[in-house]
């Protein structure tokens, strides 16, 4: 009889096509994801990133190839089994209702709850620390469409958090998000990842955040994996100026160590 392997990847995926109408939009992509890694997607825009984390987190069929999330099948989870284990973030998050910051953090609660049960102290508490890693208590009552867009970010991040996922999947974690909070919010990922030994992938467009936060990054063009390894071995200048079209430069931040990338302007060079 088959069994899971003792220690499964977070995430696997191998061989992913999917796409929408009749083109394919990515074209046999494959990934291995550790529990307690930090692992990037980047590209330019239209390489196939968002529709990626989709396919991972199961909220859009793949026309072939496999997933697992945690040593099983994708396709094995019923919706709220899945929700205890992969908690997702878009790039924008529209709130219909007028939910306070607080009501809004608990819905990810849901899916640990039985048919109608409420909310329990613990589930309150969850709820609270999930809001204090993201600096959110002091609007814990204000009303969700009052926050700005960076705020209201945050707010699901930590209704993410408050999931107590075994995967986090985020797309644009830091839209509308100023440099300090983008700096924390990646701080923290990190923190969490090692301490509850959670995977974090996210989509991104700010190279130097995957430098800098990233244990493994993949490099998308085109829906086709160009590279994926560590930060040094994928955002190279040959690798980008690839993928980009653009001349870069690409060395390292005098205070921490890591990558370091500035973009020239100039289109590379034609042979």
């Amino acid at each position: 009889m088959n069994s899971a392997p003792a220690n499964p990847a977070a995430v696997r995926a191998d061989q992913i096509h999917a796409g929408y109408a009749a083109a394919d939009v990515l074209r046999g992509i494959s990934l291995s994801v550790e529990p307690g890694q930090v692992f990037a997607i980047v590209g330019p825009n239209g390489s196939g990133k968002s529709t990626l984390l989709r396919v991972l987190a199961g909220s859009m069929r793949r026309r072939g190839g496999t997933v697992e999330i945690c040593g099983r099948p994708l396709e094995s989870y019923d919706r709220r089994a899945l929700a205890k284990v992969v908690a997702s973030v878009a790039q924008e998050n529209q709130v219909a209702f007028r939910f306070t910051v607080l009501e809004l953090v608990l819905m990810g609660r849901a899916p640990h709850l039985g048919a109608f049960r409420f909310e329990s102290h613990a589930d309150l508490e969850i709820a609270r620390e999930a809001l204090a890693h993201f600096d959110l208590l002091e609007f814990a009552h204000r009303h969700v469409e009052e926050l700005s867009g960076g705020e209201r970010k945050r707010v699901f991040l930590a209704r993410a958090l408050a999931q107590q996922p075994r995967v986090v999947m985020l797309d644009e974690p830091t839209a509308f998000l100023d440099l300090r909070h983008v700096a924390g919010i990646f701080a923290r990922f990190r923190e969490l990842a090692a301490e509850r030994a959670m995977a974090v992938i996210a989509t991104l467009h700010d190279l130097n955040a995957a430098a800098t936060y990233a244990d493994r990054v993949m490099l998308l063009k085109d829906g086709v994996a160009v590279a994926t390894g560590t930060p040094v071995e994928v955002l190279t200048e040959e690798n980008l100026r690839r993928v980009y079209e653009l001349e870069v430069y690409v060395g390292r931040n005098p205070s921490t160590g890591a990558l370091a990338i500035l973009p020239s302007g100039r289109p590379p060079a034609r042979a």
